[in-house]
């Protein structure tokens, strides 16, 4: 039952199996998920943009985007505008909370539900959705105004390992002083 000195067992396998290599405990999954156009002009200290979004998963997609937001440095909103969902949302900029994780916040109007609500964004480069993934975007300035950015994931299983210690591992004495 024990595959190694130290009583730890790899359940990767199906019961009563054990795996024969390293190759055969995990699983990386690498595919594209989603490709953007962005025709971009600059106007007087704004950036107006017209984003043509694609989305492969989990469901082929395409979104359309107008975006307006201040060129300067210290920038803190921006205004995207949806006509096919018939939707308005004014977000900050990404706020890091940490290395890896960031808040989005804003306010968000559908016109097709006649609702009005907060939106807020918690985004991490490392998964999400309770799936063990890495995502990435990387982009490509086509010219000068248009930019061709494609996003990627790697789904990923590691083996589970289970087992337990020795107790003389952990073995802790005291002494009584007198």
């Amino acid at each position: 039952m024990d595959s190694s000195p130290s009583g730890l067992r790899m359940d990767s396998a199906p019961s009563g199996e054990e795996p024969t290599s390293w190759d055969e405990m995990y699983n990386i999954n690498l595919m594209p998920t989603e490709l953007f156009l962005k025709f971009r002009k600059e106007l007087e200290g704004f950036r107006i943009g017209l984003n043509m979004e694609f989305y492969n998963a989990p469901i082929n997609e395409c979104h359309g985007k107008l975006v307006l937001k201040p060129l300067s440095y210290e920038r803190k909103w921006k205004f995207i505008y949806e006509p096919l969902q018939h939707d308005v949302q004014l977000l900050s900029k990404k706020i890091p909370v940490t290395k890896f994780l960031n808040l989005q916040v804003g306010i968000d109007h559908s016109f097709k539900l006649r609702a009005t609500g907060w939106k807020w964004k918690l985004t991490t480069c490392l998964g999400g959705d309770g799936v063990s993934r890495i995502r990435n975007k990387t982009s490509l300035g086509v010219c000068p105004g248009v930019d061709f950015r494609f996003g990627w994931r790697a789904d990923y299983v590691l083996p589970e390992f289970t087992g337990q210690v020795p107790r003389s591992s952990f073995a802790f004495t005291t002494t009584e002083i007198i």
